[in-house]
């Protein structure tokens, strides 16, 4: 029997000690009720309110104009579903860099407003004042490295990071910074599989990988790319459990067709 069908919730513990026991961990986006609480029934054991939500649910091109009004709005929802699952909510861009009071600040609204268990932030030692900052009000935070979508206009560009030697040495640098900081997990993305693994294997905090290979301790993917619902988005590191937008797309125009043809609604579907 896996370890976590042996509790009632996920806890940071509980990643713990899935990572201790080898137990591979799964990870995916929502942002909202009806998502989550599928996700949620399929036993996932984290589910990360991310600030991909300006991507998949606002349609803009950047995580960048995502507010935090937004995200405690998509993470509210989402915790109303879930009962199991350890909830992680994505601080957005502007409300943690280069101001670890206005990071604590928003952590604490996204934890009394929404019922969270955590909060994400994206960078290693650029970051960590905001780091201990939101650490020492007591609330569990999950760093990100790699591939920072937040810094889309600093790199310009969504290549694969830390290739060169010297960029692999700071991400281990900052992987040990966050782990001894605090963190109670960490997300690697899109970074040489060699490196994830060597990741993992130095921090004894779970790390969850995205593009990162297959030697993290732990998968991530955004839902909506995952199940096929957003056509636009196919790097390697995506695979498409589903179809769902040539599914929808179809029953939508069946839908039509039954509405013009006067064949629906049909007796049996009236009063």
């Amino acid at each position: 029997m896996p370890l976590h069908d042996s509790v009632r919730k996920v806890t940071t513990h509980v990643l713990n000690e899935m990572k201790l026991k080898g137990e591979k961990i799964a990870m995916l986006t929502a942002y909202d009720y009806s998502f989550a609480r599928i996700l949620d029934e399929a036993e996932i054991d984290i589910i990360l309110v991310g600030d991909s939500a300006s991507n998949v649910m606002a349609g803009f091109d950047t995580t960048l104009p995502i507010t935090l009004d937004n995200m405690i709005y998509h993470a509210a929802s989402v915790v109303r579903a879930v009962k199991r699952a350890l909830v992680v909510v994505d601080l957005p861009f502007g409300t943690y860099q280069g101001n670890s009071i206005e990071a604590l600040t928003s952590s604490i609204r996204i934890m009394k407003e929404t019922g969270a268990s955590a909060v994400k932030l994206e960078g290693g030692l650029q970051v960590i004042e905001s780091v201990e900052r939101i650490l020492s009000a007591g609330l569990p935070v999950m760093g990100h490295l790699g591939l920072t979508p937040q810094s889309i206009h600093k790199f310009g560009t969504y290549v694969v990071r830390a290739r060169e030697e010297e960029e692999a040495r700071r991400l281990m640098e900052d992987a040990r910074l966050l782990e001894k900081t605090g963190c109670f997990a960490l997300v690697l993305e899109k970074i040489p599989a060699r490196l994830g693994e060597e990741v993992s294997a130095t921090l004894k905090i779970p790390v969850i990988g995205i593009g990162a290979g297959p030697g993290t301790d732990g998968q991530v993917l955004v839902l909506h790319d995952m199940l096929g619902i957003t056509q636009e988005f196919s790097p390697r590191f995506l695979r498409r459990y589903h179809n769902l937008c040539a599914e929808i797309k179809g029953a939508v125009q069946t839908y039509i067709g039954d509405v013009r043809s006067r064949s629906f609604p049909n007796e049996k579907e009236q009063y």
